[in-house]
């Protein structure tokens, strides 16, 4: 009898926890990485180079919070290395990735995106640039950053209609803009805008016109992670589904906008060796 009602207890006693504390308890930590190089959204942190900062760093650890579980946002290379380091599972999510079909058998995208990259068209101030749709741009030379992360549709668009001079970076990409080596590039709204201030070239350039491609970067948990299991995935995608309808995303980019500008003014101010 004793044994039956002390069961009867235990019983009782699991079923009054909630998913939350049990799911918690199955995995309390998750490692995250991402791209060291894609302000405002993920970048090297200065002070902790092992480390990344940026508006999906700030986003993940904000819904991670919510959860009651713990992230710990590794720089753990460059983008391919951190990509490697996921499908292994020796980290388990990524939180700046692309959707790519052939990852489908390594990752789950967690829906619905934690960003839309919002792809303009950067031009110089007087530039008498005339179009309507990212057709009409084939008429002029363009450049793209080799690290841009465009939908595969628009990709090919750009492939066989449009040309398109690769940057090595966004830096050498509005440079080339500036000094009227090309007619226009293209890049993110958020990355242009922190690119364009930190470089000092605010007054020099504009974005104009709606998007022309709006790619997601997506939150993806490794197949190989001991904390993929549908409870986190769930979650995940429920926190997500509500970070824009709490404007926290657009406040959390401006921010980190700001903080890039920041950090690019002291090391423009810091003393030459």
């Amino acid at each position: 009898m004793a044994f039956r009602k002390a069961g009867r207890v235990l019983a009782c006693t699991m079923a009054m926890l909630s998913p939350l504390t049990m799911a918690a308890g199955k995995c309390e930590r998750l490692v995250a990485t991402g791209s060291p190089d894609a302000p405002p959204y993920s970048w090297q942190d200065p002070k902790d180079p092992k480390h990344l900062i940026g508006a999906n760093v700030d986003l993940l650890r904000q819904v991670a919070g919510e959860l009651g579980v713990k992230v710990d946002v590794l720089n753990a290379g460059k983008r391919d290395q951190a990509l490697e380091e996921v499908r292994s599972g020796r980290m388990d999510l990524l939180l700046d990735t692309p959707m790519q079909v052939e990852q489908l058998t390594a990752l789950d995208y967690i829906h619905p995106p934690l960003q839309l990259n919002e792809y303009l068209v950067w031009t110089r101030h007087d530039a008498e640039l005339d179009f309507d749709g990212p057709a009409d741009l084939a008429r002029y030379q363009g450049s793209l950053s080799e690290r841009a992360r465009l939908t595969p549709a628009f990709s090919a668009f750009a492939k066989a209609q449009l040309k398109l001079e690769p940057a090595q970076n966004l830096t050498q990409a509005f440079q080339k803009l500036v000094l009227g080596q090309v007619d226009y590039v293209l890049a993110g709204r958020y990355s242009g805008m922190a690119m364009t201030q930190s470089l000092g070239m605010s007054n020099d350039l504009i974005a104009r016109g709606l998007p022309v491609d709006r790619p997601g970067l997506y939150l993806a948990v490794s197949h190989n992670s001991a904390c993929n299991d549908t409870w986190l995935r769930g979650q995940l995608a429920k926190k997500l589904t509500e970070l824009p309808i709490s404007g926290a995303s657009e406040a959390v980019l401006q921010r980190n906008v700001e903080r890039w500008k920041a950090q690019m003014q002291v090391q423009a101010d810091a003393p030459k060796q």
